[in-house]
C-alpha cells in the first residue's frame, strides 16, 4: 500500500487525543461553523466528518458521551432518528445522491474510531462514486473541501425554518 502524504492530519489527531473525546468538546467550543456542526437538537447535534468517505459525509451524534444506542433515553433516541432522518432529506436536496450508507459502529472492534461516543454515519453515495485510486493505491479522492460541503448545506437548513 502506498502512503498518500497528508501533514494537515497530524493537528487535527494531536488535539483530538490531547483534547479527550472530540464529539464532546466540539459543540462545548461553540463554533459551529469552524467545527463542521450543521445542527443542534436538543440531546443530538449533526456534524460533518472530518475524514469523509465521501463529500457530505455526517455523523449524528447525541451531547450525551455513551458508548451504546441502548443507553439513550427514550428522548434521546426518538430525536436521533428524527435527526437522521431529516439528515437524508437534507443530502438529497443539497448533494442528489442515489443512496447511502447509514451505520453505528459500537466498540474498537467494530470498526468505531471514537468507540467510547456513539455516533451514527450518513454517507451519501452515487452510482461510479469509486475511481482508479482506492483501487490501485488505496487512497479515496474527495472531490470537494470540507468548508464547501459545510456552506452548501448550512445554507440550505436556513432556508428551511426547521430541521
Amino acid at each position: 500500500m502506498e502512503n498518500l502524504w497528508a501533514p494537515w492530519r497530524i493537528e487535527y489527531i494531536q488535539r483530538a487525543t490531547k483534547n479527550g473525546c472530540i464529539l464532546c468538546q466540539k459543540p462545548r467550543e461553540n463554533n459551529d461553523e469552524a467545527n463542521f456542526i450543521l445542527y443542534r437538537g436538543q440531546h443530538n447535534f449533526i456534524i460533518l466528518n472530518a475524514f469523509p468517505y465521501n463529500p457530505g459525509h455526517l455523523m449524528v451524534t447525541p451531547y450525551r458521551h455513551i458508548a451504546n444506542l441502548q443507553d439513550l433515553s427514550d428522548a434521546e433516541a426518538k430525536e436521533l432518528f428524527d435527526i437522521i432522518k431529516k439528515s437524508l432529506e437534507l443530502l438529497k436536496e443539497v448533494m442528489k445522491p442515489t443512496g447511502f450508507n447509514i451505520g453505528l459502529n459500537m466498540g474498537k472492534v467494530a470498526g468505531a474510531g471514537i468507540a467510547k461516543h456513539l455516533h451514527t454515519h450518513i454517507v451519501p453515495r452515487w452510482q461510479g462514486d469509486t475511481n482508479f485510486m482506492p483501487v490501485l493505491s488505496d487512497t479515496k479522492v474527495i472531490p470537494e473541501a470540507l468548508s464547501g460541503t459545510y456552506k452548501k448545506l448550512r445554507t440550505k437548513l436556513e432556508q428551511k425554518s426547521e430541521l
